[in-house]
């Protein structure tokens, strides 16, 4: 296909400057490879940003993603990042009320700190030599499947050969994740942190048969090869603006304020056609890489669009005057929001809420997660507020999907964050608004994200946090070589919605870099 007159050509054109086509970017340019990157936004980043997102406030919250786990360190290490995480002396803290008084389960702190907090929460050794029975069988598919992520996709025999273990392949890969927390852990409170990780992102039931639940378990306890989630320093921002140095840095070009609106190919070359505040444009190329969901690529080739899996979760970002206290006071506020804060998040309380969505409901007790970033990395925080004691929360909820947006988004939106600080105060010895900070304008230092608010923000089909529903880590068909592929040879899916995609990892950028170096 012959360039148009005035047409700039490159070696590869990457369409969208989030994460995953700048970690594309910089390995193409650090191969000698000429490389244009076309951002709609104004900045890159995507969705791996961090904002002030408060009038007059210096604090750099990370606005959308907020942890890092499945980002690998070959990636860091190939592309020279200035990037580091900090780990989390606490994993989580789960409140509850027993018996008429408020108690918890501490998770952190020391092996004999976590068995002994067990062992108050349910009176035996039990739960915990069953948490560490079934996190040590995690641990070992995490050291065998991770290092896979940045290789071509094995087959499903191939991994289930390296994984070596039977029964963790039918806990993980062939059954409900439901059954193994069954099976393995007898109190409600204990099942319903471990289910936790099987729902992030994902609407699903413990026992739902699509196993969509298992797959959003397995990439959550893979991370690093052990499943630990990490904290950002500087915010996620830090990470995606060491990736655009080491694009830009190394040749790439990053083209901000670029949208495409069009993919043209016979599957040799290709024509990309951009839309800037001046007008219209066209860079050619031999392979284009597209860093957006599987509708976004569907729509720039004039396919038909596959069908969107809608995200179920909420957002919220907060900045506080200071922590509040909790009225179960054997706990440290700073320890319980230095880890992962679980709120009603029972066994049955997931249950229940699951059904109330699927039903069309608001759930009556939103189940949600929170944690404080500046414990960790007090750096987001401008210096008069790291010393005055502020801090920031940021809040995850659970099984709230699109479709219960679809009739006022922001009634709902406001509807839902009430009932979900309701939850929160309910283990709380004062009101969070207490201790809201507030912004120039004298605001509350509070907001909210929907599935309809990620969609309209950053273009995510559904507001799916994955662009689409996570993959196996396996070859399946049409698949691929790398899991990047599509139907033109020389078009690439490098973003989330590409097998392995999913969460900040940089693995469908590396991946469809490497596809591009092997052709």
């Amino acid at each position: 296909m012959p360039a148009n007159e005035g047409t700039r050509t490159y070696d590869a054109v990457i369409v969208g400057g989030g994460h995953n086509g700048l970690v594309a970017a910089a390995y193409l340019a650090r191969a000698g490879r000429s490389v244009l990157v076309l951002e709609r936004l104004g900045h890159t980043g995507g969705a791996a940003v961090s904002t002030r997102p408060f009038a007059g406030v210096d604090a750099r919250l990370s606005r959308y993603s907020y942890l890092v786990s499945l980002l690998p360190a070959k990636i860091v290490r190939d592309l020279g990042l200035d990037f580091q995480v900090r780990g989390r002396t606490i994993s989580s803290y789960t409140p509850v009320e027993r018996g008429g008084r408020p108690t918890g389960l501490l998770v952190g702190g020391g092996e004999q700190r976590t068995r002994e907090a067990f062992a108050r929460l349910t009176g035996s050794e039990r739960e915990y030599e069953a948490w560490q029975r079934f996190y040590g069988m995690t641990g070992q598919v995490a050291q065998r499947v991770f290092p896979t992520l940045t290789e071509p996709l094995p087959t499903r025999d191939e991994l289930r050969r390296r994984i070596d273990d039977e029964t963790a392949w039918r806990a993980l890969f062939e059954e409900p994740i439901g059954v193994a927390v069954e099976e393995n852990f007898a109190d409600d409170l204990v099942r319903g942190v471990v289910l936790t990780d099987a729902l992030i992102g994902t609407f699903a039931d413990a026992h739902d048969a699509s196993l969509a639940q298992n797959r959003c378990f397995l990439y959550h306890v893979i991370g690093g090869g052990t499943g630990a989630w990490d904290v950002p320093v500087g915010g996620m921002g830090a990470l995606t603006d060491a990736l655009a140095t080491a694009a830009r840095t190394t040749g790439a070009v990053l083209a901000t304020g670029h949208e495409a609106v069009r993919i043209a190919t016979d599957g040799h070359t290709a024509e990309v056609t951009y839309r800037t505040a001046d007008g219209e444009g066209v860079a050619a190329a031999r392979h284009v890489l597209v860093n957006a969901s599987p509708q976004e690529l569907a729509a720039l080739m004039g396919d038909p669009s596959p069908e969107p899996a809608e995200g179920a979760q909420l957002k919220v970002n907060m900045l506080l005057t200071r922590l509040p206290r909790l009225r179960d006071a054997s706990v440290d506020p700073r320890e319980a929001f230095a880890g992962t804060f679980h709120i009603a998040e029972g066994y049955d309380q997931l249950a229940i809420a699951h059904a109330q969505a699927a039903a069309g409901e608001l759930p009556a007790a939103p189940p949600s997660e929170i944690y404080c970033h500046s414990l960790t990395d007090p750096t987001i925080l401008g210096p008069d507020l790291a010393g005055r004691g502020y801090q920031t929360l940021t809040l995850f909820g659970l099984h709230t999907p699109a479709r219960l947006f679809a009739r006022d988004n922001d009634a709902v939106r406001e509807e839902l964050l009430k009932s979900t600080l309701a939850q929160l105060d309910a283990h709380l010895a004062e009101p969070l608004t207490d201790c809201l900070a507030t912004d120039a304008d004298g605001r509350p230092c509070i907001e909210a994200k929907t599935p309809l608010d990620l969609e309209h923000d950053l273009r995510l089909p559904g507001g799916n946090i994955f662009h689409r529903a996570l993959s196996w880590p396996y070859a399946q068909e049409e698949s691929g070589r790398w899991g990047v592929e599509t139907r033109q040879a020389n078009v690439l899916l490098c973003g989330a919605g590409a097998v392995r995609g999913g969460g900040v990892s940089g693995v469908p950028g590396h991946n469809a870099a490497m596809a591009v170096l092997e052709a």
